[in-house]
């Protein structure tokens, strides 16, 4: 397995960890209720921890890791913020979509193949707590 692919990869995932970040932000500015604020707070604070863990990976394997979600990511954020929809249903439900979708779905195709053992392991457990907030968001539409 070639070392610049491995951090290849591991940018890519991050750039997600990035968009995940900013997209909570503007989750965040929308809500009124307290607790899910909250909640939302403390879900945005394990995706910094993750791109901490993943940006950290990539400088101990040689690399230098990305510090944004990129262009692309970056005008569709943009865009996407005022989608947004006013309700505190409404934006749980978002935040799922593009946690299950985005968090995870997209996230594993990205991380298929090119991945030394050791950073297999750091993404699965990021993968992993991003299932957690999947149930959660799920719960709280419950």
């Amino acid at each position: 397995m070639e070392e610049n692919s491995v951090i290849k990869t591991l940018n890519k995932f991050l750039e997600g960890q990035y968009m995940g970040i900013h997209a909570y932000e503007y989750h965040i500015k929308k809500l009124t209720d307290p607790y899910i604020k909250s909640e939302f707070q403390r879900i945005q604070q394990d995706h910094k921890n993750h791109a901490l863990k993943v940006a950290e990976r990539i400088q101990n394997i040689g690399g230098t890791p990305v510090n944004d979600e990129g262009m692309i990511s970056s005008i569709q954020g943009f865009i996407n913020q005022f989608r947004i929809p006013d309700t505190s249903v409404g934006i749980i439900e978002s935040a799922l979509k593009g946690e299950d979708y985005y968090g995870i779905h997209v996230s594993e195709e990205i991380v298929k193949g090119d991945l030394d053992p050791e950073s297999r392991q750091l993404i699965e457990e990021v993968l992993d707590k991003d299932r957690q907030h999947v149930d959660f968001l799920n719960r709280l539409l419950q």
